[in-house]
């Protein structure tokens, strides 16, 4: 095992007792994946955060043989959706999937989440689905939830819970916490008269807003780089003066 793949699968465990300490999860009930170069970290099945070590995570081929893994645990039972959403979406890092409750409430109602709030522009549209229901760790679930993420970064799943995926762990972690946010704001609105719902144009134009939101990389400042060009254009004269 490198080094590096030792610090992501610390920073899985690190995440699970995360999600539980902040009440994002409920016991083994969650489960996290990120992608290791041709290869998914999973958490292992039935594992008290608590007691995992990084030597328990399981890893599973991208491609070739479906299902297999190496690892002294079994993978989580939800390995199927966690493998089918990482090898169809090259954009994905990682996958968080809790029980967490306010979701699991409007699981539970089958209730898609509408654009109550300008954050469901970070999900990538105007409305957060809710996949089909299926038995948990079922290929049919898989499928499910593969259809309800078209185009988006989270799900919820009927009568079970829900799914948010980021390029990387922090950022799944966060929208995974934004979904739970957005769903207890839009379970309490519900018990107003009334609601206002966003446009797909307002959601379209928080969008466009999120890409200079938060950091941002440097850009290059054309005046330093023409002060520091000036020298060795110089230089450059000289030399060919002599």
């Amino acid at each position: 095992m490198t080094r590096e793949e030792r610090q992501l699968r610390e920073a899985i465990i690190a995440k699970c007792r995360w999600m539980n300490a902040s009440g994002l999860n409920q016991g083994t009930s969650g489960n996290i994946s990120a992608r290791y170069k041709d290869r998914m970290l999973i958490t292992p099945s039935a594992t008290p955060y608590d007691s995992m070590k990084p030597e328990m995570i399981a890893s599973m081929p991208l491609e070739g043989d479906y299902g297999a893994w190496e690892g002294p645990l079994q993978p989580s039972t939800e390995w199927r959706f966690h493998l089918d959403i990482t090898r169809a979406r090259p954009d994905v890092g990682a996958i968080v999937h809790t029980h967490s409750t306010y979701a699991t409430v409007l699981a539970i109602a089958r209730k898609p989440i509408p654009a109550c709030h300008y954050m469901m522009a970070a999900f990538g549209g105007t409305e957060i689905r809710c996949a089909g229901y299926a038995r948990y760790g079922t290929k049919e679930l898989s499928d499910h939830a593969i259809t309800a993420l078209e185009g988006r970064n989270g799900c919820l799943l009927a009568n079970h819970g829900m799914i948010a995926l980021g390029a990387n762990l922090d950022k799944a972690m966060w929208l995974a916490v934004e979904l739970e946010t957005i769903a207890r704001q839009y379970y309490l609105s519900l018990a107003l008269d009334s609601r206002v719902i966003l446009t797909d144009e307002e959601i379209a134009d928080t969008a466009k807003g999120f890409s200079t939101y938060g950091l941002q990389a440097p850009k290059p400042n054309k005046a330093r780089a023409t002060a520091k060009a000036a020298p060795r254009r110089a230089e450059k004269r000289r030399s060919s003066k002599r």
